[in-house]
């Protein structure tokens, strides 16, 4: 395991992470876009969990707003990684090695694996016309799931800057 703090010392030294660390308003600008796209991915996934839990927007179905907010939560996340990568190129070795950074990436691995499960095994039978009703168990958990992972995320990722 010796590579990865060997390529977060590369990567830290790069011309990217030099310049991100050393500039007095590179970083602050970087983790303001980052926090604001990680907020859209929250609230645009947000949104779907709860219609899951059937606790908001019962009026519209599941389908309606999983296409409205997918295009919103796949950008935002594009944006939030970019974000994400160059603050942690800006410091590699330190980020590696703090505790809620990678309590983060292990939560973003499981929050992926929910996203996949739910798109890959639970989503088609409830976006069919004829899916009215009762909302499958496994969406329902998917749902619950899904806000409890991101709010850790969320949690992990605030926590990264008061902890060495």
């Amino acid at each position: 395991m010796a590579v990865i703090p060997e390529f977060c010392t590369w990567l830290e030294n790069t011309s990217v992470g030099t310049a991100v660390r050393q500039s007095t308003w590179l970083f602050p600008t970087i983790e303001t876009v980052h926090v604001l796209a990680t907020v859209v991915v929250v609230g645009s996934v947000s949104m779907l969990d709860l219609r899951l839990l059937n606790v908001a927007w019962r009026d519209r179905s599941i389908r309606e707003i999983h296409e409205e907010v997918l295009p919103w939560t796949w950008t935002s996340f594009a944006v939030a990684a970019l974000a994400g990568s160059l603050l942690f190129s800006s410091n590699a070795t330190k980020y590696y090695h703090n505790f809620p950074f990678r309590m983060k990436m292990v939560l973003l691995v499981l929050v992926s694996i929910n996203a996949a499960f739910f798109e890959m095994r639970t989503y088609h039978r409830i976006a069919t016309p004829d899916a009215e009703g009762e909302i499958p168990m496994a969406a329902k958990v998917a749902g619950a799931v899904g806000i409890v992972l991101w709010i850790a995320v969320v949690a992990c990722g605030r926590w990264i800057g008061f902890t060495k």
